[in-house]
Order: C-alpha cells, then sequence, then structure tokens
C-alpha cells in the first residue's frame, strides 16, 4: 500500500449556464499514492480530463471549485492563481492530449526546455541548461538528442513531440505527473513506445503518476489502481489485476465488456446502450442507473457511497453483495 501524497475529498466542479447548473464533477473522492501509477478510465464526457485540470488548477474562472484536494496537506482549492502557478512546474507537471499543439511552433525544442529549467532553477547557467536538456531527450528516447534541441517542433513526428512533452514535465521533478491520454493522437506502434518509456521512467522518476487513458489494456499495462469514472464520480477503484480482472460495478463489467470481446465472429459486438448523462442532468439516485441492467427502484432514488469489497476494491452499487 503506498503513502497518499494527494488525497481528494467531495470534488465538485459546478458552471453556471443557460439551462440551470451544470455538475461536470459531482462528489469525487480519490487519493494517489507516493511512487504509484494510477489509471483513470471512462467514456468521453466522464468527467477524466475535469478532474485532472481541477488538480491542476487549469479550470477557468468560468467554473466552481467545491470540495477538497491536499497535495501533501496543502489544500489546492484554497489556493490563490499566484500559489498555485508556483505548484504548477514545480510540484506538479502534466503533458497533455495532443503533441501537435501543446508545443509553441516559433521556438525551437532547446529553448523551450530551457525555458521551463530555468522556471525550474532560476540560478542554473544557460550551459548547464542546454546540457540538462539533451539529457533529457536522451533519457526519452530521443536519437541525437543534441542535433533535437534546434528542430522546431514542426520538424518532428508525433511521437518525438510526446517524447519532448514527457521530457519537458520530468524536468520540472514533480512529486505527481499528470498524463492526460497522452497517446491519444498517435498510432498503435508509437503508442506501445510511449507506455513502455513511462514505465521505464518510474524505475528511476520518485514521484506518482496520473495516467488517464480509454484504453484498458494500456491500463492493465502500466498502472497499479485504476479508478473507473462515470458522469463526473468514481463508481469503482482498485488494483488493476483484481479491478479489471473482476469489475465489481456493472459499468467497469460493461466497459471490460466492450473493451475484450471474445463472442464468436457472427455475433454482435458489446456495446453500453443509452448514453452518457449531460452535465445538467440530475438523476436523484445512481448515475448509471438510466443504462444499468442490474437497475432496480432504490437505484434510482439513492445515491451510492463507494464501499470497499475486498481486495482493496470500492464500488458505488447498491446491489454489490447480489451482483458480485
Amino acid at each position: 500500500m503506498f503513502d497518499p501524497v494527494l488525497k481528494i475529498e467531495n470534488l465538485r466542479l459546478l458552471a453556471d449556464t443557460k439551462s440551470g447548473q451544470a455538475e461536470i464533477l459531482r462528489g469525487v473522492d480519490l487519493t494517489l499514492g507516493r511512487g504509484e501509477i494510477l489509471g483513470v478510465v471512462g467514456e468521453s464526457g466522464s468527467g477524466k480530463s475535469s478532474l485532472v485540470n481541477a488538480i491542476m488548477g487549469l479550470t477557468g474562472d468560468s467554473l466552481r471549485i467545491d470540495g477538497q484536494i491536499h497535495l501533501n496537506g496543502t489544500d489546492l482549492v484554497s489556493l490563490s492563481k499566484a500559489q498555485m502557478r508556483a505548484i504548477r512546474g514545480h510540484q506538479l507537471a502534466m503533458v497533455f492530449q495532443d503533441p501537435m499543439t501543446a508545443l509553441n511552433p516559433v521556438f525551437t525544442i532547446g529553448t523551450q526546455l530551457s525555458d521551463v529549467i530555468r522556471r525550474r532553477f532560476p540560478t542554473i547557467s544557460k550551459r548547464d541548461a542546454k546540457e540538462k536538456a539533451e539529457t533529457a531527450l536522451g533519457r526519452v528516447g530521443l536519437a541525437d538528442a543534441h542535433l533535437r534541441l534546434e528542430n522546431y517542433p514542426l520538424q518532428l513526428s508525433g511521437g518525438m513531440r510526446q517524447r519532448v512533452m514527457i521530457a519537458m514535465a520530468l524536468l520540472c521533478e514533480p512529486e505527481i505527473l499528470i498524463a492526460d491520454e497522452p497517446t491519444t493522437a498517435l498510432d498503435a506502434t508509437i503508442e506501445a513506445q510511449i507506455v513502455e518509456l513511462l514505465r521505464d521512467l518510474r524505475n528511476d522518476f520518485a514521484g506518482s503518476i496520473i495516467f488517464i487513458s480509454h484504453h484498458l489494456g494500456t491500463i492493465a499495462q502500466l498502472c497499479d489502481r485504476v479508478a473507473v469514472m462515470y458522469g463526473g464520480r468514481v463508481l469503482e477503484v482498485g488494483p488493476v489485476r483484481e479491478t479489471l480482472g473482476h469489475p465489481l460495478h456493472p459499468y467497469s463489467r460493461a466497459l471490460v465488456e466492450c473493451e475484450v470481446d471474445d463472442r464468436p465472429p457472427d455475433v454482435p459486438l458489446s456495446f453500453i446502450p443509452g448514453r452518457v448523462p449531460e452535465t445538467i442532468d440530475k438523476p436523484a439516485g445512481c448515475i448509471f442507473a438510466s443504462r444499468c441492467p442490474f437497475v432496480i427502484d432504490a437505484c434510482r432514488q439513492l445515491i451510492p457511497e463507494l464501499r470497499e469489497v475486498g481486495n482493496e476494491q470500492k464500488a458505488a452499487c447498491l446491489r454489490l453483495e447480489e451482483i458480485a
């Protein structure tokens, strides 16, 4: 069991819209252990990216955050913008989804890496910053790192740019590295290389990683634990092998069945009927009730809490003992 470095309690992300108040996150409870890789999965619109943006303090002025996000005992929600800027790039770093647009096209790779280094270590010399940047590129598997420092982003492939983004994040020496679907824009071969890179880096990266993905196979390869999100809630969390091998929540089961379908070729593929709830929807009971094959009347009236059901697995379902 990992000692917690991050603890999220009853986190809600709210927005006022013409149709009423939208709930993007609906009371998320989650912990991240020191040195742990935590995977976060769920359909598009489940709140995965909103969760990590809230952790990073990148939600914007139009959204409101309720609840607590404790990083080493400090509540990030209570900090000012200036205080959060001091934490980003030091204790927190993030690799964004699209490596094609995350880098500034008018500056060389070396300039952008050096800027990150000199912000993190203000007294470092230009020469030492360049050497540190070159070492970082080599560390993430980019050949001819000294030449890549002179390249502009458009001269690099998508996979190379993503490696640059990972190197940039690691140069901050963060306690928590957040990777928000870092392989989405890459082909399957490059995706496998990035996952292998992150797996190798964990051996000499002293911090923790939050890894967001749609791909359960990638989560299974890389992560220690997995949290399953739906409609702005965490519906299940636990060790990755147990949670993906024996999912407890009906939604987790459905995700696994859609990912691993061993039916005969003439049998239709698995899918989850219905739609992901809108942020303005306010069901009285379980957020998954409208799509759940095990739903009963009580599910539409009561919001289930995350409950532990052995093997450190927790799930938010009223009928866990019946359907497990």
